[in-house]
Parts: C-alpha cells; structure tokens; sequence
C-alpha cells in the first residue's frame, strides 16, 4: 500500500525494524548513562529494554493476528493486537516504578555527573532513531489499523519525550550545579511513563470489549444508508464494533411482506455494496425482516445519531 506516492511498511515489517533499532538504542543510552553516571540517562536506558520487549511481543501478536480463521476462531484471529498493546502499557508502568525507586534515593544521595557531553550525544542520537521509526509506525498504523503498531508508535514517541526531559535536567545541572535536579527530571519523566502506560492499557480492555468504530467511521455508515431509508424501507438495530483491524456492523432491514425474496435479496445485496464502499474491509451481517415483525429485544445502545460513540455496542438509528 502507497500513501502520497511513498511506500507504507506493513506492521510485522515495521515491528522487526523496532527491534533492531531498540537494541541499537540500549547499547547508545546504556553507554550514556555508563560514562555519566546520570540517574535521568539510567530511566531512558531502562525504558530502552521496554522498547524491545514491547516490540518482540507485538512482532508475535501481529503474526498471530494475521493468522486465517479456523474452526476454533471463526472470525479471525485479529484481537491478539490488543494482547500486545497491553503488555506494552503493563511493561511501561513496571519501568516507571522502577525509575522512580531509582530516582528517589538520589534525590537525597546525589552523585556528581561526569562526561556529560558524550552522554548527551549518545542520547540525542538514540532519540533521532526513535523519533523517526515513530513517524513511520503512526503513518503505517493508520493505513493498516493496526493498534499495535500504533501503541508502539505511541511508546517511542514517550521516549523521545524522556529524552528530552533528561536532556533538560542534565542541562540544568551543568547550569546550575544542583545535582538533585537530575533526579527531580527523572521522577518527572517517570510520571509521564506511567500514564502512557495506564491509557495503553485502558484502550487495550476498551478494544477487547468490543468498542464502536470510531465517530467519522460511523458517520460514513450512516451517510451510506441513507440513501436506502425511503418508504416502504426501513433499517435499524445497526450496531458496530472492531475487533482488532477488522470492522464489523450488523443491521436489519425491513420490507414489506409482499415483496419476493429475489427482490428484497437484491436490496440487501445494494445496501452491502454501498456499505463496504463507504468503509473498505467492514464486514456487514444484514437480516432481513417483513415490515411488521421486530425481533426479539436486546441490550444495543440507541443514540440516534451516526455521530454518537458509546463504550461498547453502537446502535445507529434514523
């Protein structure tokens, strides 16, 4: 797939790119921290091993989302990204834990720092590399729908903000010669980990409950419809959902009883077309219905707007 005439990775091949250049990252952010001795540098080293432990597991659970259905999942083995977004955000709060033991016993133990120019370089250059492989997982993501890429993304865009807090610490130091301002940053960048990890691992729950597509793809649903919601037809109990980089929407439509099958099969065959047009790949269940029967009630969320997102279930009305 292209987008503006440049080729777009695909996630598996931009998640082995990742841990490539993790590895490279530690070796440059483990040497910084080495010949500084810098407590701020220690917290982007250690976020650096998050980085490859979080890319392998998402190599894993892409390759396993690509599987074909089968008799045990019929529908696809797509949800295992979220398993990789999870784990990632877990791993990001365990390191965040971990920087702020460290962090907090220099606080009142501060050590001089030493080489700080090499250090810095090492960093700088380690958060180049980072910055940029972000830039191409968000691009890929996007054309793919691909949550673990995009986590992953979202993970090497939190440590180039680490970087650049510890940049400014360290700068600080040297300005001022207040050791403890190296650790005060490293708690601060710290704390920025944790809640990128914690809304990682929210959005991962959020997708493994089924959540509703997103408000502009259910803006286009509804726009395809509407073209169809003429007297003697109506359509209602649209529901979506996505389970990893599928969509899917469900719906019924309801014809008069006097019309053939053939006829009302035709329809059903229009209202798909239009609908998988609007949103390449979603997967549409269509029941048909005679104009006086309604099914059995359930538990769907009626918003009566297209434009409307709810945490579960999305029931689209006319």
């Amino acid at each position: 797939m292209e987008l503006r005439g440049l080729p777009i990775p695909t996630p598996k091949q931009l998640l082995q790119v990742s841990v490539i250049v993790a590895i490279f990252t530690i070796v440059l952010k483990t040497a910084a921290w080495y010949i500084t001795d810098s407590v701020g540098l220690l917290s982007d080293a250690m976020e650096s091993f998050v980085n490859l432990a979080s890319a392998l597991f998402g190599l894993a659970m892409v390759t396993v989302a690509q599987r074909p259905a089968d008799h045990d999942h019929p529908y696809g083995h797509h949800k295992a990204e979220y398993f990789s977004s999870g784990f990632e955000g877990a791993l990001i709060i365990g390191a965040s834990v971990g920087i702020i033991w460290a962090a907090s016993y220099r606080m009142f133990n501060p050590q001089p720092l030493q080489q700080l120019g090499w250090g810095l370089l090492l960093s700088v250059a380690s958060s180049a590399l980072n910055g940029l492989l972000a830039w191409a997982m968000f691009r890929s993501s996007k054309v793919h729908r691909s949550i673990a890429l995009e986590a992953d993304a979202h993970h090497l865009i939190t440590d180039v903000w680490t970087s650049a807090g510890v940049f400014v610490g360290i700068v600080a130091v040297m300005l001022t010669g207040a050791l403890w301002l190296d650790a005060l940053v490293a708690i601060g960048v710290a704390l920025n980990i944790l809640w990128q990890g914690c809304q990682l691992v929210w959005r991962s729950s959020q997708g493994l409950m089924d959540e509703a597509l997103e408000p502009d793809v259910l803006a286009d649903i509804k726009q395809a419809l509407a073209g169809f919601r003429q007297p003697p037809v109506r359509i209602d109990h649209v529901v979506t959902r996505r389970g990893g980089q599928r969509r899917f929407v469900e719906l019924h439509i309801h014809v008069p009883g006097s019309w053939t099958l053939a006829r009302a099969a035709a329809l059903r065959g229009r209202v798909e077309i239009a609908l998988v047009e609007a949103v390449p790949g979603l997967r549409a269940a269509i029941q048909l219905l005679p104009s006086d029967v309604e099914p059995l009630p359930d538990h769907t969320i009626d918003t009566g707007d297209a434009g409307d997102s709810a945490a579960g279930d999305q029931a689209l009305t006319g």
